[in-house]
């Protein structure tokens, strides 16, 4: 069988992070049981104090053993918290020392869900290797963690015993792939149906929402971010904002980039489909006024540039997220 650890850290930890993947698990064991096979997964719930908390005290769990005295784990799964990260990476050292002993001297694979991410990654492990996280935690993914290849578009990440999953309640995409992973593709696809998860779902893209990346402490690029933002339906170029904001067309690229991760091309771009986006959700706008309304005058570059960052069609995205 798989000794599987469910640790919970201390913080803001969300309890759908823990109660979910256990339900699941167990559910996989009674699946194959009531198909005549041994059940696969041995389920622990590890806690990082006497009485472990969800959610910064509002529910309890009984853990069946502190994380520092469990008998060695084959998986350990870390749930994601909600709030800022900075809390949970200080209050959890000994939790991230005790993962990274895990991995290095017992050959434990370690799974993170959501913002789980930060704790791996705090370990040193993920250096130089892929993972994913919450889309709104990317940017303070990067900050903290520059060596990691942050691929923040993916739902999963697999990388040499290291696994991560997107935000919230994708973090069943990857339980649904490491059921897949230990068991096979029959087991997790009739997981996928009773349970209703989309079990090829592979990128987090059309639940992004673009936030105006405001935090840094270079002035004159926001002034050109709130430009852009109210005037982004005019014809936008590089070479206009840099000389209505007085600096060179390269200066004016490396600090945008700098500041706000994005190129000045990129972020009128991602200002335009969210307006996009916001049209084609609550207004009965064609997709062609949608174009124009958005500062296009050509359909092919707005779809080609609407799918970049949506990761679907107008209309599809229309169908999915629209309220008409």
């Amino acid at each position: 069988m798989i000794k599987t650890g469910i640790v919970i850290p201390k913080g803001a930890v969300m309890p759908s992070a823990v109660i979910s993947p256990y339900f699941l698990l167990l559910e996989t064991n009674k699946y194959l049981a009531e198909t005549g096979r041994e059940p696969v997964f041995e389920v622990m719930i590890l806690g990082s104090e006497e009485a472990p908390v969800l959610y910064n005290g509002t529910f309890s769990v009984r853990a069946n053993a502190h994380f520092a005295n469990s008998p060695r784990q084959d998986l350990i799964l870390i749930p994601g918290f909600i709030g800022d990260m900075e809390e949970p990476l200080a209050m959890n050292r000994e939790l991230i020392d005790w993962l990274k002993g895990q991995y290095l001297n017992n050959g434990t694979e370690l799974a993170s869900l959501c913002t789980g991410a930060f704790l791996i990654a705090a370990t040193g492990l993920a250096n130089g290797r892929n993972c994913t996280t919450h889309w709104a935690f990317e940017a303070a993914f990067r900050a903290h963690f520059p060596k990691v290849n942050l691929l923040a578009e993916n739902i999963v990440t697999d990388d040499n015993g290291l696994y991560a999953s997107a935000g919230a309640y994708s973090s069943l995409n990857l339980i649904l792939y490491l059921i897949e992973k230990f068991c096979d593709r029959a087991t997790a696809g009739w997981l996928s149906k009773v349970f209703q998860i989309d079990i090829d779902r592979n990128s987090q893209k059309p639940f992004a929402i673009f936030n105006q990346q405001r935090g840094h402490t270079d002035d004159p690029v926001t002034d050109v971010q709130e430009y852009i933002e109210t005037h982004f339906r005019e014809d936008l170029n590089v070479q206009r904002l840099a000389e209505r904001f007085a600096f060179s067309r390269r200066n004016l690229i490396r600090r945008f980039k700098e500041a706000t991760g994005n190129t000045p091309i990129e972020y009128i771009q991602r200002v335009r489909i969210e307006s996009a986006k916001r049209m084609l959700e609550n207004t009965r706008k064609s997709v062609e006024e949608v174009i124009y309304a958005s500062g296009y005058n050509d359909g092919k570059t707005f779809r080609a540039v609407f799918r970049k960052y949506t990761g679907l069609s107008p209309s599809i995205y229309r169908n999915r997220y629209g309220r008409h």
